[in-house]
């Protein structure tokens, strides 16, 4: 099984950048975007004839949402987590399959001044409930743009970085309980001392020329990452 999470950044801005070629060929199973910027409709998607898909947008206009485009036949789906004060922004998608759940999530961020950092602590809490309970059932797969650096390692410029949007100590602590919950870091699992390895980069200072960036990272629950694994599944 192949699997891609890719936070877009405007799907409507992407597709005029080539997205639709890169989409065909690299034939995923299951393709996760977040940061769609749109409500469905806005934009025409005839490039996953193939593909089941499914929106979450936001109320708000050209913010936030998230999409999943999959070959497989999902048993159920579901949108946001089931709370009205975090489920207005479109940032949850959950298929059910056989034998997992797949989470697509963008996360909140907690903005440059960190005016939403009180908030994000309250989705954090919010989110870990919801997919504690979803693993009660079945494995659990979180993909997305989850809006923070867990280590200084996942950093390039780390002590710079420290208690700004994405690298705050509460930030921080909340992944760790995530993990702590029995989610696994896959990344860190397989690379654990790997550095200068990201997939994210600021539009400032030519920080991508530079690989100058933060990571967000994709997370199973423990209860499938072995079964997983040996399927060679590939981010």
């Amino acid at each position: 099984m192949k699997l891609i999470s890719w936070n877009v950044n405007g799907l409507r801005a992407a597709l005029n950048k080539g997205f639709a070629d890169f989409f065909k060929e690299a034939n995923a199973d299951i393709f996760c975007i977040q940061e769609t910027k749109m409500q469905e409709g806005q934009a025409e998607i005839n490039f996953a004839d193939e593909y089941y898909s499914y929106f979450n947008s936001a109320e708000k206009r050209g913010y936030s949402g998230t999409a999943i485009f999959t070959k497989i036949k999902p048993i159920s789906i579901s949108y946001g987590i089931g709370m009205e004060e975090h489920d207005k922004e479109g940032r949850v998608i959950t298929l059910e399959f056989d034998k997992f759940y797949l989470v697509n999530c963008y996360t909140p961020n907690s903005k440059r001044e960190l005016e939403r950092l009180d908030y994000r602590q309250v989705w954090e809490d919010d989110f870990r409930k919801y997919l504690c309970n979803l693993a009660k059932t079945k494995g659990v797969v979180l993909c997305g743009d989850l809006n923070v650096a867990h280590k200084e390692i996942d950093l390039k410029n780390p002590k710079q970085n420290r208690g700004n949007a994405g690298f705050t100590d509460e930030e921080r602590n909340k992944m760790t309980e995530l993990l702590d919950a029995g989610f696994i870091d896959t990344f860190r699992y397989l690379y654990p001392d790997k550095e200068n390895s990201y997939t994210w980069w600021s539009y400032f200072a030519s920080s991508r020329e530079k690989n100058i960036r933060m990571e967000n990272r994709l997370f199973y629950s423990i209860k499938i990452i072995r079964k997983i694994y040996k399927r060679s599944l590939y981010i």
